[in-house]
């Protein structure tokens, strides 16, 4: 069974983790690095972090509804879902934005042999 103490420094840890990535994101948002679609989602998650990180005993609730034998463990869980979640819904994105830049090309093309066809007419 973890000590006291390092109960104590993990949960402080983890929480000086999340106001960092808080800052982080808010930064972001100030300098317009990242998009508003993408800050709620950023923003959810640290709050969920830091909720969890901060209040043990709903940690300790949720741990212990869920089966999970070391409370702070949940955290990485939390976290790891989370980020698997982004993963997805950035292929996701990254999916769409191939196809639009597929069809972009297949435009592009057809364009430029339209113009080919219009200055040969125009100079024979």
């Amino acid at each position: 069974m973890p000590s006291y103490h390092s109960l104590y420094a993990l949960q402080t840890l983890a929480v000086l983790f999340t106001l960092a990535l808080l800052a982080f994101v808010l930064e972001a948002i100030r300098r317009t690095h990242l998009k508003e679609r993408y800050a709620l989602l950023w923003l959810g998650a640290v709050a969920v972090l830091l909720a969890l990180s901060a209040y043990r005993p709903l940690l300790h609730r949720i741990a212990r509804m869920l089966g999970v034998a070391y409370p702070p463990s949940l955290l990485f869980l939390v976290a790891f879902l989370f980020l698997l979640g982004i993963v997805l819904h950035y292929s996701l994105v990254l999916s769409a934005q191939r196809d639009a830049i597929r069809r972009l090309a297949q435009s592009v093309a057809l364009l430029e042999q339209k113009l080919e066809v219009r200055n040969e007419a125009a100079s024979g």
